[in-house]
C-alpha cells in the first residue's frame, strides 16, 4: 500500500526580484523520512524550508500537507511580543497536560523557562524555539541549524530525542557529526536545482564531487564540440551558405547552451596571513585558580602551549571557557596563579558575538573604516597582508558580489556575517589565532577550507567549539572544562579525549568478545596516532605525489638549454619554485615517515 506523503510541492518557483532561487521544484516528504537539507551559504535552504513552513509563499506551484497531518518550524528569530518569559512562549498552544515536555525539553536545551523575553539573548530565544518545537511534536519537523548555540551535551540530547523520534524531520546544520547520526536521504540545493538522494550525509560528498566530475566532463565536450563547429563555420561557411544554414543555428544553439550554464560558486579565496614566527613558548599558565562569587571557574590549572599548538576548549555553556581564554591572553587575571606570555605575539581574534562588526554599518565600511586594515588617502582600498587591494576585489574573494558591497551587516545571512569576519580576520598577520566559535553558519566546503586553512597556519591556534568533527580534525590537545573548576588537558581531538576518559565504545564489529571494562581511574591514553594526525597522514601521499608532478614539470622546463638567454626571468622564478617545492618534498616526507613510525609504535 502506497504511503501518503507528510509534504509534497510540485512546480514551485520563487524569484527576488533577479535570478531564480528556484524553478519547477517537485519534492515528496514521506513518514518516517529524516533528511539532511545541505548547500552553499545563500543557496536557499533556509528559503525552500520556509516555503515547506508555509512562511514565505512561492511565485507559482501547489503545495500539500494531508488533512490531520502536522508541520512544525524551528524558527531562527522567533517573534516573541506578548509573552513575558521564554518559557511561556515555549508553551503555548499547549495542552495543561503537556506542560510537563517543555520543563523536559528546557532541562536537554539547557535554557531556562523563567527568563525574561526583554533579557533573553539571540541564543537563549533560539533554545526556546526548538524547545517548543520538540514538545509539540509535529508530523514533520522542520530544523534549521538547530545545534546552533548548543553546547555538547545539549546537542548529543538533541541528537538522541530526534533519533528516538518516529516523526519524520528536514534538517539543516553544519555539524557534519550531527548530520551523520541521524539522517537517511540528502536533499542537495546547488544553483537552483534540488537533487535528492537516498543515503545519508555520510555519503553525500562523493556524491556531489561525482556529478561536479561529470558536469566538467559535459562541459568539457561542448566545448569542444563548440571549436570544432565554429571553425567549420570560418573555413566553410561561404561555400555552403544556403546548404548548411541549419547547422550555423545549430552552432549558436550550442553557444546558447554555454551561456545558460550556471557557474558553480567557487570557494571563499581564504588565506591566513602569518606573522613573523613566536618563540618556541606561547602561553605557560601555572596554577590557575579563579572564582566568580561561588562559582568555582578553574581550580589549580595548569597548561603549557608551545608555537604550532592547536588547543581546543570544550565544556558546556557558561563553564568559562571564554573566561579561561581571556586569562591566558592576559586580558582578565586570575585570582591565584600567573600566566606568562611568550615573545614576538601578534595575536587575531574570531569572536563568536560577531561584536566585531557593526550591524548598521556597510560591508565596504566595515573594512575599509578598520584601523588595521585602512589605506591612508585610499577610500576604496583596504591593506591585505601589507598589500592594497580594492574593497570590491577583496569582497568578491570571500563570495560577496558587487551589490552587497554597500548592503548593510544586518541584512547579511548568519554564514555571511562569519564569511565577513573572516574576511577581516585573514587580512592581518598573526602567529597566535584565537578562533572562539567559528564554524557556526559556515556551509560544509567553506568549514573544509577552514580546516586546511588551520593544517597549513605557521603560528598557534586556540580554538572554542562544539563541533565535534571540526574538533577531531584540528585540535592537537583538548581541554576539557567540567564545571566545578575542574579542567584537564588532553592529547588529540574530541574522540581522543572520549577514548581517554573511556567513553568512547569500539566498533561493534571490533568489539573483543570477552573484553573486561576497565575502571575509569586506570583509562590511559591509546599509543598511536591522533584523529588530527590519522587524517593528517591520509592527505600527505597525495601531497607528496602533486610536489613530485610538479617538480617534474619544473625539470622538464629548465631542460631547455636555451631558456635561460631566451627568457632569464622564466629561468629565475623556475629555479626558485623548483627549490620550493624541493624542499616542500623533503619535509613532506620527513613528516610521513614520523608519522608511519607513530603509527606502527616504532
Amino acid at each position: 500500500m502506497a504511503r501518503i506523503p507528510l509534504l509534497q510541492m510540485s512546480g514551485i518557483s520563487l524569484t527576488f526580484g533577479g535570478d531564480p532561487v528556484f524553478s519547477e521544484l517537485d519534492l515528496v516528504v514521506q513518514p518516517g523520512d529524516r533528511v539532511a537539507l545541505v548547500g552553499r551559504n545563500g543557496s536557499g535552504k533556509s528559503t525552500l524550508m520556509k516555503v515547506m513552513a508555509g512562511l514565505v509563499e512561492a511565485d507559482q506551484g501547489d503545495i500539500t500537507v494531508p488533512p490531520g497531518k502536522s508541520v512544525g518550524y524551528m524558527e531562527q528569530d522567533p517573534t516573541m511580543a506578548g509573552f513575558a518569559t521564554l518559557g511561556d512562549y515555549a508553551a503555548s498552544g499547549l495542552e495543561p497536560g503537556e506542560l510537563y515536555k517543555v520543563e523536559r525539553a528546557g532541562e536537554g536545551l539547557k535554557f531556562d523557562p523563567t527568563r525574561a523575553v526583554e533579557t533573553a539573548s539571540g541564543g537563549e530565544r533560539r533554545r526556546a524555539a526548538l524547545a517548543k518545537l520538540m514538545a509539540e511534536a509535529p508530523d514533520l519537523m522542520l530544523l534549521d541549524e538547530p545545534t546552533n548555540h548548543l553546547d555538547i551535551e545539549a546537542i548529543a540530547w538533541l541528537e538522541r530525542e530526534l533519533g528516538a523520534t518516529r516523526a519524520a524531520f528536514v534538517l539543516i546544520s553544519h555539524d557534519r557529526a550531527f548530520l551523520r547520526a541521524l539522517t537517511r536521504a540528502t536533499l542537495w540545493i546547488d544553483r537552483g536545482m534540488v537533487r535528492r538522494q537516498e543515503q545519508g550525509f555520510d555519503a553525500f560528498e562523493a556524491w556531489r564531487d561525482k556529478i561536479w566530475e561529470e558536469e566538467d566532463q559535459q562541459r568539457h565536450k561542448l566545448n569542444r564540440l563548440i571549436k570544432s563547429e565554429a571553425k567549420w563555420a570560418v573555413e566553410g561557411i561561404s561555400a555552403r551558405r544556403k546548404r548548411n544554414q541549419g547547422r550555423v543555428r545549430a552552432l549558436q544553439a550550442l553557444r546558447a547552451e554555454k551561456a545558460a550554464q550556471i557557474k558553480r560558486q567557487g570557494s571563499a579565496a581564504m588565506t591566513l596571513e602569518a606573522g613573523p614566527k613566536s618563540g618556541r613558548k606561547v602561553i605557560e599558565a601555572k596554577g590557575l585558580t579563579k572564582s566568580f562569587g561561588d562559582t568555582a571557574i578553574l581550580r589549580n590549572f595548569d597548561l603549557l602551549v608551545q608555537r604550532g599548538d592547536r588547543v581546543a576548549f570544550v565544556g558546556p555553556n557558561g563553564v568559562g571557557k571564554t573566561t579561561l581564554l581571556k586569562m591566558l591572553l592576559g586580558q582578565e587575571q586570575p585570582d591565584e596563579g600567573t600566566v606568562t606570555l611568550g615573545t614576538n605575539l601578534e595575536v587575531a581574534m574570531f569572536d563568536q558575538t560577531r561584536a566585531q562588526l557593526d550591524p548598521e554599518m556597510s560591508l565596504w565600511d566595515s573594512l575599509t573604516g578598520d584601523p588595521e586594515m585602512r589605506v591612508s588617502g585610499k577610500a576604496d582600498q583596504v591593506m591585505v597582508g601589507g598589500h592594497p587591494k580594492h574593497v570590491v576585489g577583496y569582497l568578491k574573494e570571500f563570495l560577496f558580489d558587487e551589490r552587497q558591497a554597500r548592503a548593510a551587516v544586518k541584512s547579511l545571512s548568519g554564514g555571511e556575517k562569519a564569511r565577513l569576519l573572516l574576511a577581516k580576520l585573514m587580512a592581518k598577520s598573526s602567529n597566535l589565532l584565537v578562533l572562539d566559535e567559528p564554524t557556526n553558519d559556515l556551509d560544509v566546503e567553506t568549514l573544509d577550507l577552514l580546516q586546511e586553512l588551520l593544517d597549513d597556519y605557521d603560528g598557534t591556534v586556540l580554538l572554542v567549539s562544539h563541533d565535534r568533527d571540526f574538533l577531531d580534525r584540528v585540535a592537537t590537545t583538548t581541554v576539557a572544562m567540567e564545571g566545578d573548576g575542574r579542567a584537564t588537558a588532553y592529547a588529540g581531538g574530541w574522540s581522543d579525549y572520549l577514548a581517554q576518559r573511556g567513553e568512547l565504545a569500539p566498533k561493534k564489529e571490533d568489539k573483543p568478545k570477552a573484553a573486561k571494562p576497565k575502571p575509569k581511574a586506570e583509562a590511559k591514553p591509546k599509543p598511536g596516532l591522533s584523529f588530527s594526525e590519522k587524517h593528517r597522514l591520509d592527505k600527505l601521499p597525495a601531497e607528496i605525489a602533486r610536489l613530485e608532478a610538479e617538480i617534474a614539470k619544473l625539470e622538464e622546463l629548465m631542460a631547455d638549454p636555451e631558456l635561460f638567454t631566451r627568457e632569464p626571468v622564466k629561468f629565475q622564478k623556475a629555479t626558485e619554485a623548483l627549490v620550493e617545492r624541493q624542499q616542500k618534498l623533503s619535509a613532506a616526507e620527513e613528516e610521513w615517515l614520523l608519522l608511519e613510525e607513530k603509527a606502527e609504535g616504532v
